[in-house]
């Protein structure tokens, strides 16, 4: 998924996105970057979180009154050094750019950049391409009369050019600030003003924390310019398509922010009362409730309030372990579980428990949570899931790109209960999923790909079997 920002102050801003950055590292953990700008262009980035990439000697250098961020989930490239982002190319003019999503049409675009365009590309990050797509594009322009609207011939040419799902924040040295969103929205992005004080991030949560009170969505096929002399500039480049990935609301944002107009805590709460009529439906009636922290809690609440059942905290979380779910390799992921979760024995003992979670990929890590509840000493083990079974692979940025890693794809529901060893298994329904995100947007539609199969850019088997192929030659570099 990734985390980007943009901010554009009347001070120093290197301090302030390293602040934003902490607010979206939810978003990725694996690696952080900073560009900043004045006469030049300043970098610093690397593996790690944003508290441990930066530190007050470099920050010291990264000088400008505006810059970039980012946080890295990776999802192409190996995930090596190279592959931490921003990005910059020094011609035309020097452009840095950050980048949240994924590109369906990466290795053709990589192959027509290297060997059509001349261009060299020093990583595996399918953020380059885009990058070097789009200075392409804008080297196209009169140059020499340099304005929006170039800029934003500049990204209807990206658009034309590359496939997938992007959220883009991008420096053009000596000219100002851009942003844009791909034409479905699938990545979140926003906008907020205050005053003469500008920002863009991946979600609200980061304006919150700097202090910027008022803020809107970058439209799908929009593009933000904001000029050196501080005005913004916006058009619709593209018409709007509006589906925005329905797992954000599921696992990936933070509760306290708002996407696309749709609150997501409150889209977790009405996710827990419809999965309590699917509780109830099933015959499972617990003694208590217990989260799964912390995507699940909000669920877990109404879910609770909606059966009359008490809420117990009966898993405490270790805060200095990072999202499991976003770990690479399996067997990191299933490293972390016992140490980031911990049954509190006193609360689980004796009881019929049933646990929440947002959602179930491969199952591993719900086998072990159910195990870990049992060995606690609680009676009977159930396990409701605020998703529909997950069956099939993301394409546009969440690490679940193989068919082979969803368990519901090869599993019934009832094998799959036997699998992670529960006593009874409960999903949302898909209508349910959809109506409790949606909430008063009534007309919403969403990408629900990894639910349904239908990707909003229309990819098909064949597609999914060649990114595949393809996603194993750099995995095995």
């Amino acid at each position: 998924m990734c985390g980007v920002l943009g901010l554009f102050r009347t001070r120093p801003v290197s301090t302030d996105l390293v602040e934003g950055l902490i607010a979206l590292q939810h978003r990725g953990q694996d690696s952080a970057g900073i560009i900043t700008s004045d006469i030049t262009f300043h970098l610093k980035k690397g593996n790690g979180t944003a508290g441990t990439v930066f530190n007050e000697k470099n920050l010291a250098r990264l000088t400008g009154n505006i810059g970039i961020g980012h946080v890295r989930y990776p999802t192409a490239g190996p995930g090596s050094d190279e592959d931490a982002q921003p990005f910059y190319v020094n011609s035309p003019f020097g452009i840095a750019t950050a980048f949240s999503g994924n590109l369906t049409n990466y290795f053709k675009l990589r192959r027509e950049l290297t060997k059509r365009d001349f261009r060299q590309l020093t990583s595996f990050s399918d953020a380059e391409p885009i990058l070097n797509v789009f200075a392409d594009e804008l080297g196209k322009t009169n140059l020499d009369k340099f304005s929006p609207e170039s800029v934003f011939r500049a990204v209807k040419g990206t658009f034309r050019r590359v496939k997938g799902a992007y959220s883009v924040v991008a420096l053009i040295q000596n000219k100002g600030m851009l942003a844009f969103r791909d034409p479905y929205g699938i990545k979140p992005l926003a906008f907020a003003r205050q005053g003469p004080e500008f920002m863009f991030a991946s979600e609200s949560v980061a304006f919150n924390r700097l202090g910027f009170a008022r803020f809107r969505d970058v439209e799908p096929g929009e593009a933000v310019f904001i000029d050196t002399r501080r005005r913004v500039h916006s058009k619709q480049v593209l018409p709007a398509k509006l589906q925005p990935c329905i797992f954000e609301y599921v696992y990936f944002a933070r509760p306290d922010s708002v996407l696309d107009r749709i609150e997501v805590y409150e889209a977790r709460l009405r996710l827990g009362e419809k999965l309590a009529a699917e509780v109830a439906r099933h015959h499972v009636h617990p003694d208590l409730v217990v989260p799964i922290p912390d995507t699940a809690r909000a669920a877990a609440n109404s879910l609770a309030r909606a059966l009359n059942v008490e809420l117990r905290e009966g898993l405490i979380k270790n805060r200095y372990i990072f999202r499991t779910f976003i770990m690479p390799g399996q067997k990191k992921r299933m490293f972390s579980v016992r140490q980031k979760l911990n049954p509190v024995r006193s609360q689980i003992k004796g009881k019929d428990v049933l646990l929440v979670d947002d959602s179930i990929v491969r199952g591993t890590t719900s086998k072990e949570i159910v195990q870990m509840v049992r060995e606690a000493g609680a009676r009977k083990v159930y396990l409701a899931i605020t998703a529909p079974p997950l069956r099939h692979p993301c394409v546009y940025g969440v690490d679940m790109m193989t068919r082979g890693e969803f368990v519901a794809k090869r599993h019934s529901v009832q094998k799959i209960q036997q699998l992670v060893g529960a006593d009874a298994l409960v999903y949302q329904t898909y209508d349910g999923l959809v109506k409790a995100v949606r909430g008063k947007e009534t007309g919403r539609r969403f990408c629900t790909a990894c639910f349904t199969g239908t990707y909003p850019t229309g990819i098909t088997n064949k597609d999914l079997i060649r990114m595949e192929r393809e996603r194993r030659k750099w995995t095995n570099q």
